[in-house]
This record gives C-alpha cells, structure tokens and sequence, in this order.
C-alpha cells in the first residue's frame, strides 16, 4: 500500500510517529507530508528533526512543494491520514482550500474518491470545529478523534498511542496486535 501520512502542529505527533512505524513494518510505502508547526511539535514533543523523519519514511514532501508527487491525482495512492490532525488543517479541507501540499494532498485524495482519515486532537471543540468534522464525515471522510478507549486497560502511555494508531490501522484494512480487542463481559 502508498499511504500519504500528514502530521500537522496539534499536539500528538507522537500518534503519526508510531503510525509511521507500523506501516513500514507492515510494508507500505510512506510519503510523508510535515506542516510548518508540525515541525515544531515533533520536536517539542519527540525531540525529532527532519533528518529522523526522512529516515523512517520513504518519501519526504516539503509542505510548500505543489510540485510534489502527491499534489497529483494521477499519482496512486492507497490512502492518506492526518495525524495529528490540527482544526486549521481540518477546516482547511473542509471548505476546499488547498495553500499548501499537505491541503493539496487532502483535496486531491477527496477528488479521487480515496480513503481520507483526519485523527483531531482539540479539547474543547467548537461549534466551527464539529461543523466542519460533520461537513466532512458527510463525505466519507473518516474522523478518528485522538481519545483512546481504557476498555483493554492500558498500562503505560505507549498502550495508549498504539489503541489509536490500531484504530488508524484497522480503518486503512491492516492487521495488527497493538491493542486487546473487546471481547464482551465474560
């Protein structure tokens, strides 16, 4: 699979960091697209730069590179995921606007009818905010709200990232073991 893996400046880029990381072991093909404040919270949050995110993905696009292979329906893609998914980011593709690659990107998955998961991290939404998720999930496109369940009682804060990223996984069709799935109240 070609997934396009979007990481904007809401808290949480550890949840697209650990997305990164199971895909590649489950051998899909990165094209990671980083916003400008995206930049900044991987490194205020996970101590990465830009030379640690090339090295985990396969392709690196720069955000202000519309040139990119991606900002082209032509170009095949599998899926692509936002996470973390910040509300400027959101708000931007859901009333069409495309300034930069990671915009781009979205809007051309949605022309092309693929898969589009948005993982928000907000606390409080507002009514903008919900308007927008709603404008979106009218049109398929996924919202993953990054708030992990505690039914498969987590014992660290890496269970936690990865019931999200299983979560993102299982809506991309890609098994996995990162979480103990519910099985009823025995």
């Amino acid at each position: 699979m070609r997934i396009i893996v979007g990481i904007t400046g809401a808290s949480g880029s550890i949840y697209g960091i650990r997305l990164i990381e199971v895909l590649k072991a489950a051998g899909c093909e990165i094209h990671a697209v980083v916003s400008a404040s995206g930049w900044q919270v991987l490194e205020y949050e996970c101590g990465l730069t830009k030379t640690d995110i090339e090295n985990r993905v396969d392709y690196l696009h720069d955000v202000n590179n519309i040139g990119a292979s991606i900002a082209s329906g032509s170009f095949k893609t599998d899926a692509m995921v936002i996470v973390p998914c910040s509300m400027r980011t959101l708000g931007g593709i859901a009333n069409g606007i495309a300034d930069s690659l990671l915009l781009r990107a979205a809007d051309v998955v949605l022309k092309e009818s693929r898969p589009l998961l948005l993982v928000p991290r907000e606390t409080p939404l507002n009514a903008i905010h919900l308007e927008n998720m709603l404008k979106l999930a009218r049109i398929g496109v996924k919202i993953i709200p990054a708030s992990p369940g505690f039914y498969h009682r987590p014992q660290d804060l890496n269970s936690l990232v990865d019931m999200m990223v299983g979560k993102i996984c299982d809506m991309l069709n890609i098994e996995h073991s990162l979480f103990a799935r519910w099985q009823g109240n025995q």
